[in-house]
């Protein structure tokens, strides 16, 4: 009967959802269960999150400007909630996929997304973002190609490829969320996967002098990864939905969050060869590997496994600065990329952003300026929509380092539709860190060592910076960004160390506009769940 009843709900979402949304852009339709089940990515029987029967989940395919209409059925004895990593959610954070937006879906229900992957290109992924769901599994790949009549700066491959790579865990994700629980640090990872495989677990067939696409998404929890083909030279030409200049690498270091695309002529005598992914910057390197097989071949991977980079920060952090947009590439929409001239528009604001580590009542606890972020009984989201008092408190985070001993609080921070700021994210830790935020791309102008100042600004890059959602940060070193904040909503900002955003890593960042005007926002979906305080809430508020 639950189930009957979920199906009618399900239809009748469906009817209010498209009469919500655009008629003229082509729908694709999804439906997901979401399943425990037995996976064995490094020889050890573990539970993981299934969907559809599948570790990772199925891959999404789509086009700019499709609406993706994806139901989800929670079969988990746990609620359960779907971030969309790099897909902006114009006018709709409701949709986001984290708590401070959505509503858990509980067990035994489903919940509809509704998305549209407007004006967007390029290669993303999802993953489950509460609890610590995502170290169990339920992540997989999101694909989005131009429309036909935009032109695209290289040839259509022989084939697109999906790679998700990331580091593993073989202790059960109850186990590790109740050591982050107990306020203890997580021990290393086990191992690291490539598709849902550990070492020598997947083949990939291609054939002798094509060029394939290979998206690359690190969807790891905490390590850094340098990806590499033996014999093989990769050519980049995409970073989260940005086509950048072609550089050609050896191998490309893929930081926590981050997706990239190149491409890789098969151009090697006919044989079978290593593919190889190890950790970046720790004292014990992990690495996995995989074959790509020629299809003309007789001869099984041979020779040494091929080794990463032997230099540390500085290969990486000069690696990082030569990707650059594309300014002769078309976007989405037919104009160039390089039209909108990010580096000739006066700041309105400067943020600095400083990660830090400490013991709050004798648990362990991270931190930005100052503030280590506990979820409220209501998602922030629907109290702003609601007009809830006594959730949030915007300003409750500073733009600027307090000085003070970290304390915890439902950190939110406030900033003005259509404004254009500087965000500066300075790491005084040994540790490579990665930022994302949800909702938007921005300009990457700058990064070095020591310390962030004024004076910095002479090294930024006010031309060609890659536009992308998440950004590193390297040791004892500081991160500049740029942001056109034109996507009204309540947006989290996170790093993606998913032990550290657990334990309060991470706030939301709300982008207000007092018009309330459908052009800036849309309405609350028809079927959105509510929960907390705004359980029981009408649709549209009074």
């Amino acid at each position: 009967m639950m189930l009957r009843g979920a199906i009618v709900w399900h239809l009748c979402s469906i009817f209010m959802i498209l009469a919500n949304v655009g008629a003229d852009d082509p729908y694709r339709f999804f439906t997901w269960n979401v399943t425990y089940g037995d996976i064995y990515p490094l020889g050890v029987r573990q539970r993981g999150i299934l969907i559809n029967g599948q570790f990772p989940g199925p891959d999404i395919f789509s086009v700019t400007n499709d609406n993706l209409i994806i139901n989800v059925y929670n079969s988990l004895p746990d609620p359960f909630l779907l971030s969309w990593n790099g897909i902006q959610q114009r006018r709709n954070s409701f949709q986001d996929g984290v708590y401070g937006t959505t509503c858990p879906i509980p067990p035994g229900h489903n919940f509809t997304y509704t998305l549209q992957v407007k004006d967007q290109i390029g290669s993303f992924f999802y993953f489950p973002s509460l609890a610590f769901h995502k170290a169990a599994g339920g992540f997989g790949g999101i694909r989005i190609l131009s429309r036909p009549q935009i032109p695209v700066p290289f040839p259509n491959p022989a084939d697109d490829i999906t790679l998700l790579i990331g580091d593993w865990y073989t202790h059960d994700h109850k186990i590790l969320q109740a050591i982050l629980d107990g306020g203890h640090r997580l021990p290393l990872p086990d191992g690291i996967l490539v598709n849902g495989r550990g070492p020598n677990g997947t083949l990939f067939t291609v054939d002798q002098g094509k060029t394939y696409r290979f998206r690359i998404s690190n969807v790891g929890l905490q390590n850094s990864l340098n990806f590499r083909i033996q014999g093989h030279m990769m050519k980049l030409v995409e970073v989260e939905g940005t086509h950048t200049v072609q550089t050609t690498y050896s191998s490309l270091d893929v930081h926590v969050g981050q997706s990239y695309s190149v491409l890789v002529t098969m151009d090697q005598p006919a044989q079978d060869y290593y593919i190889a992914v190890s950790t970046r910057f720790t004292t014990k390197v992990l690495t996995t590997t995989t074959t790509l097989h020629y299809s003309n071949s007789h001869r099984p991977v041979s020779g040494a496994v091929p080794g990463g980079p032997t230099t540390q920060i500085d290969s990486s952090l000069n690696q990082a600065r030569s990707i650059r947009t594309n300014l002769t590439a078309s976007g989405p929409r037919p104009n160039p990329q390089g039209s909108y001239h990010y580096g000739l528009i006066n700041i309105t604001r400067t943020i600095k952003l400083v990660s830090s580590a400490a013991q709050v009542n004798f648990k362990q606890r991270y931190a930005v300026n100052d503030v280590s972020f506990v979820p409220a009984d209501t998602p922030l989201k629907l109290a702003d929509y609601f007009k809830i008092e006594g959730v949030f408190r915007v300003g409750s985070i500073q733009d600027n380092p307090t000085g003070k001993k970290m304390y915890l609080d439902t950190s939110v921070m406030g900033a003005d539709y259509r404004a254009y700021i500087e965000i500066v994210f300075q790491n005084h830790e040994n540790i490579v860190q990665s930022w994302h935020l949800d909702g938007y791309s921005f300009w990457v102008v700058g990064m070095d060592g020591g310390t962030w100042t004024p004076a910095s600004r002479n090294l930024y890059n006010l031309r060609d910076a890659v536009s992308r959602c998440t950004t590193q940060v390297y040791p004892k070193s500081w991160t500049a960004i740029y942001i056109a904040l034109d996507n009204v909503g309540m947006w989290n900002l996170r790093t993606e160390f998913w032990a550290r955003q657990y334990l309060g890593q991470q706030f939301y960042l709300r982008v207000y506009s007092p018009v309330e005007s459908l052009r800036d926002e849309n309405h609350i979906p028809e079927n959105a769940l509510r929960c907390g305080r705004a359980e029981g809430r009408a649709t549209r508020p009074v």
